[in-house]
């Protein structure tokens, strides 16, 4: 419950407004563009990596309400739980130090798109029967005329574009990051501490008490 409170400051709610905002702006010009991705959790991934996972998972269900009631996207609150979970597996990976490297942040948006692409496809299939208005649907047309029922073409097309989908938003994500100084992420308070960032071990000031003694003698010499 503590781990809960922490996350909900007044400077994370603000940031949870951001990435609302982002997921919103960059997800409906993918929508209307057609393009077979999605780009609409940067800002989800951004809270969750920075402030943790229930301030993720916050911001990615609110978007997707957000664009609902906005009539921007109608259909997206269907997948709300999905991108609460994206969320929070941001702000794990992030905790974890999987962001503070390109290769790990990269791993860890496959393995988000993968679980993503699992809970969607369902979703997709026995609620909108399969197309929901996204630039996806064209490839869920290709998988049915390949021969694949609804569900398998769904899973397909989200076998293809989750994937690759959160793989960019990671990485996108992961640049952000490198570009914030030290002391903004800091005070979110998730990130772990990357080794440029920490103080080098062993280094210790010298005693006032010798420094002033050395000074000293140096002065007597010179006289």
């Amino acid at each position: 419950m503590n781990s809960f409170r922490k996350e909900f400051t007044t400077l994370s709610i603000t940031l949870i407004a951001v990435g609302i905002a982002l997921n919103l702006a960059l997800g409906t010009v993918v929508l209307r563009l057609g393009l077979p991705l999605y780009l609409d959790s940067i800002g989800t991934v951004l809270v969750g990596a920075l402030v943790g996972p229930w301030a993720g998972a916050a911001t990615g269900f609110l978007s997707n309400l957000v664009w609902t009631l906005t009539g921007l996207y109608p259909q997206a609150f269907a997948w709300a739980g999905v991108a609460a979970i994206i969320g929070a597996l941001a702000g794990a990976f992030g905790r974890s130090g999987w962001l503070n490297s390109i290769g790990k942040a990269a791993l860890a948006g496959l393995i988000t798109g993968v679980v993503s692409a699992v809970l969607s496809a369902p979703i997709a299939t026995y609620v909108f029967g399969g197309v929901v208005g996204a630039g996806t649907d064209a490839l869920v047309a290709a998988f049915r005329a390949a021969g694949l029922d609804a569900l398998m073409s769904n899973v397909a097309q989200g076998t293809f574009s989750d994937p690759l989908d959160k793989l960019v938003t990671f990485v996108v994500v992961w640049s952000l990051l490198l570009a914030l100084p030290a002391r903004e992420k800091a005070r979110f308070g998730n990130l772990p501490a990357t080794s440029k960032e920490r103080a080098p071990r062993g280094a210790t000031r010298r005693p006032a008490g010798k420094t002033t003694q050395k000074t000293t003698k140096k002065t007597a010499r010179r006289r």
